[in-house]
Order: C-alpha cells, then structure tokens, then sequence
C-alpha cells in the first residue's frame, strides 16, 4: 500500500473517531499533550505520528492501535464494545448485563 494513502486513511479513521466522540481538534489535542496543529495533520494524512503519540492517541479516543494503523476493530477494543452497548435501548442492555452475569457465574 502507498504510503501517502496509508496515512490518509489513518487520519479518516482518527477524524471519524473523534468526531464520533463529540470530541473537538482541541480537546483531542489537549488529552494527547500535542498541538492542534499536530491532530490537523494526522487527520488530513499529511504527518505520521510517532510511536508514543499513537498510545496517547488510542487512550484518548477509546480505540486500538491495530483500528488506527490498519482500521481492525479487535474483539477486545473496549470503545467499540461501549459505543454499541450505549446505543441500545435500556431493555436491550439490561438482557446483554444479564448474559454477562450468567457468563461470569459458569
């Protein structure tokens, strides 16, 4: 894969994420420590990002690095699971907490 495309659709992912979070360039920034600046780049796919700013970057926005780099949602990633989850109806999460307690009590 071209390098340039690569980095493009990491910085899709990063936006959509982020955007689905309600979350602005600036509080997204200000969680990560980086510039505004910086998250304007990595969204537009015109900068890489840096090893320790990706786990900065997926602890910020609730994802995995493995979503982020090649856009795979693992059976692990936590905000994925909560983002479904809170969009359930109060009967629909009652039966998925009820299903959890059983898994847990075998």
């Amino acid at each position: 894969m071209c390098y340039d495309k690569l980095l493009k659709e990491m910085g899709a992912r990063i936006n959509a994420r982020r955007r689905e979070l309600k979350m602005t360039q600036e509080t997204l920034a200000e969680k990560m420590d980086v510039s505004v600046q910086m998250i304007s780049n990595l969204e537009l796919g015109k900068k890489a990002i840096r090893p320790e700013n990706i786990i900065k970057l997926c602890e910020a926005i609730s994802v995995s690095s493995d979503y982020i780099l090649m856009g795979k949602h693992p059976l692990g990633d936590i905000g994925v699971t909560i983002d479904g989850y809170n969009k359930l109806t109060p009967d629909q999460q009652k039966l998925i907490n009820k299903i959890i307690e059983e898994i847990i009590r075998k």
